[in-house]
């Protein structure tokens, strides 16, 4: 080989070599992100799970979680260490879902605006990153996010396709701090007008039957008031269980295929 076609073969592979570097750094990060929102001045700090296979030429369908009472800080890491996260752990397969995961500041509640409105906020800055379809947009959470799943839920029911609400309620257990639901936890009947509110959204609630830190009425109530609105609702509850319902709902694979059948379209 002459000195000439050495260099243009040297002159071709370099080029595709720098070619290639751009694309290589571009590749799309998967996996448990973090990731920080600001709402009120105030920025928190969050986790994304991406789909290892995501890519931006499709919509992706989404789930927000909201973790239970035991995960509340800043740090942005231990909501994914309960619930739905290990679920993605131990099933990564069962999950072609962007989820978003907010945390919840100690000593409050999901249901307080400043709590809902990052979450939200995360909600939506993660559609926009990740090519989240607006149309199969999901809320689920456990315990005090099960109370926040039904809070949410039901003020932003446009929002979501389906609602998966885990050993939660309306009427939250003594010694919590104050919340922006106490008027309607007062209330005679608080689940009625939840109920109303949710309206057609698909629901499907779980509960453990022996669960002694938030009662299993809550939940029967719910269900109840839902049937009696006329709500599409779903019901399974765990005789024996006690509060950590969340690992055999999240470990049920037959309630992500349940969530990808709903549409928002499908609600109109």
């Amino acid at each position: 080989m002459n000195s000439r076609k050495r260099g243009i073969i040297i002159g071709v592979v370099l080029c595709g070599m720098l070619a290639a570097g751009p694309a290589w750094a571009r590749r799309a990060e998967t996996g448990f992100l973090n990731r920080v929102v600001t709402e009120g001045g105030v920025a928190y700090d969050y986790q994304v799970f991406v789909p290892r296979n995501w890519n931006k030429n499709s919509k992706w369908p989404v789930i927000l979680f909201l973790h239970g009472y035991g995960e509340e800080g800043d740090d942005g890491l231990v909501q994914t260490g309960e619930g739905i996260g290990n679920a993605i752990r131990n099933h990564v397969d069962r999950f072609p879902f962007i989820v978003v995961f907010p945390q919840c500041r100690k000593k409050d509640w999901w249901t307080s605006a400043p709590m809902e409105a990052q979450a939200l906020k995360a909600l939506d800055q993660t559609i926009k990153e990740f090519k989240g379809d607006s149309q199969r947009v999901y809320l689920t959470g456990l315990s005090m996010g099960g109370y926040g799943t039904w809070d949410i839920g039901s003020k932003h029911a446009e929002r979501f396709a389906a609602l998966v609400p885990i050993c939660g309620g309306i009427r939250r257990p003594s010694g919590h701090p104050p919340a922006d639901t106490q008027d309607v936890e007062n209330a005679p009947d608080p689940y009625a007008p939840v109920a109303q509110k949710i309206g057609k959204t698909p629901v499907w609630v779980f509960h453990g039957g022996a669960d002694h830190t938030v009662p299993v009425t809550e939940s029967r109530k719910m269900v109840e008031a839902l049937k009696a609105a006329g709500g599409d609702v779903r019901y399974t509850e765990y005789e024996g269980v006690g509060h950590n319902s969340w690992d055999k709902a999240y470990d049920t694979s037959e309630l992500f295929t349940w969530m990808l059948s709903h549409t928002l379209s499908q609600k109109q």
